[in-house]
């Protein structure tokens, strides 16, 4: 059996110099590769698509738990196993489907059985995994030919749908993602107001609503020029929400 490719993630040094120790002496695995950040994880994660994450809980920026539900999009999803010295995360870190959680300082004989456990998951249940994963993000990952965009949520003006893909504009430009306006829906409603079939608005970021002299509502959104067109459907909803 091939050797189960891990990424190291943990933004102390010793951590992941005692990991990358540990993981020599482990026959079944190697290490593929090392991050100090969330960020860097998915970077890494969407390259080298490893088989495992071991993956520090409290990091600075993007923390393990967030890091981790947006591991489980990827096309390829590895399986996480959490490494932290607190643990009142566990809940969590099984919220957010990891199929370990090793209490540092992480012993030999833990992470072996952790590791030959992710060794047993089928492609077919690692998606299964990262189906059921929901927790509301901060950020949203946007894939490209570079890797891995992450975009703060209140950076984020508008999604716009077109076709099979969403637009998301922000205050550094757009990207396309694959999530659909509903999923956004559902898992940021009170942050942005569905104005149309295919857009939802930051409430955050809406500046002033207008109404033609034909009784066509227009929404403008700080840091966009052109007013967004109002469905007459949603207008309804849309002068309740905001008392017009």
């Amino acid at each position: 059996m091939s050797a189960l490719h891990v990424l190291i993630v943990d933004d102390e040094l010793p951590a992941r110099e005692r990991l990358r120790a540990l993981l020599a002496e482990i026959d079944s695995a190697e290490v593929a590769g090392e991050a100090a950040t969330g960020e860097q994880a998915l970077q890494l994660a969407t390259s080298l698509s490893p088989s495992v994450v071991l993956l520090d809980v409290r990091m600075p920026g993007m923390d393990g738990i967030e890091t981790a539900h947006h591991l489980s999009t990827l096309a390829r999803p590895p399986a996480v196993i959490f490494t932290t010295a607190y643990d009142e995360y566990a809940i969590e870190a099984f919220d957010a489907q990891a199929i370990g959680y090793l209490l540092k300082p992480v012993r030999k004989e833990k992470l072996a059985a952790a590791l030959a456990q992710a060794a047993r998951l089928t492609g077919r249940e690692l998606r299964a995994v990262a189906a059921a994963a929901a927790t509301r993000r901060t950020h949203i990952a946007a894939r490209n030919r570079d890797g891995v965009r992450l975009i703060p949520i209140e950076e984020i003006l508008f999604f716009f749908a077109e076709q099979k893909y969403t637009t998301v504009r922000h205050a550094q430009g757009e990207d396309l993602i694959e999530d659909s306006l509903r999923t956004l829906e559902e898992e940021f409603g009170e942050l942005f107001v569905r104005i149309h079939r295919n857009a939802l608005v930051s409430t955050r970021h809406l500046d002033v609503i207008e109404r033609s002299g034909e009784g066509q509502y227009f929404v403008r959104v700080r840091g966009c020029e052109q007013p967004l067109q109002v469905s007459r459907r949603m207008a309804g909803e849309l002068r309740e929400r905001f008392r017009i």
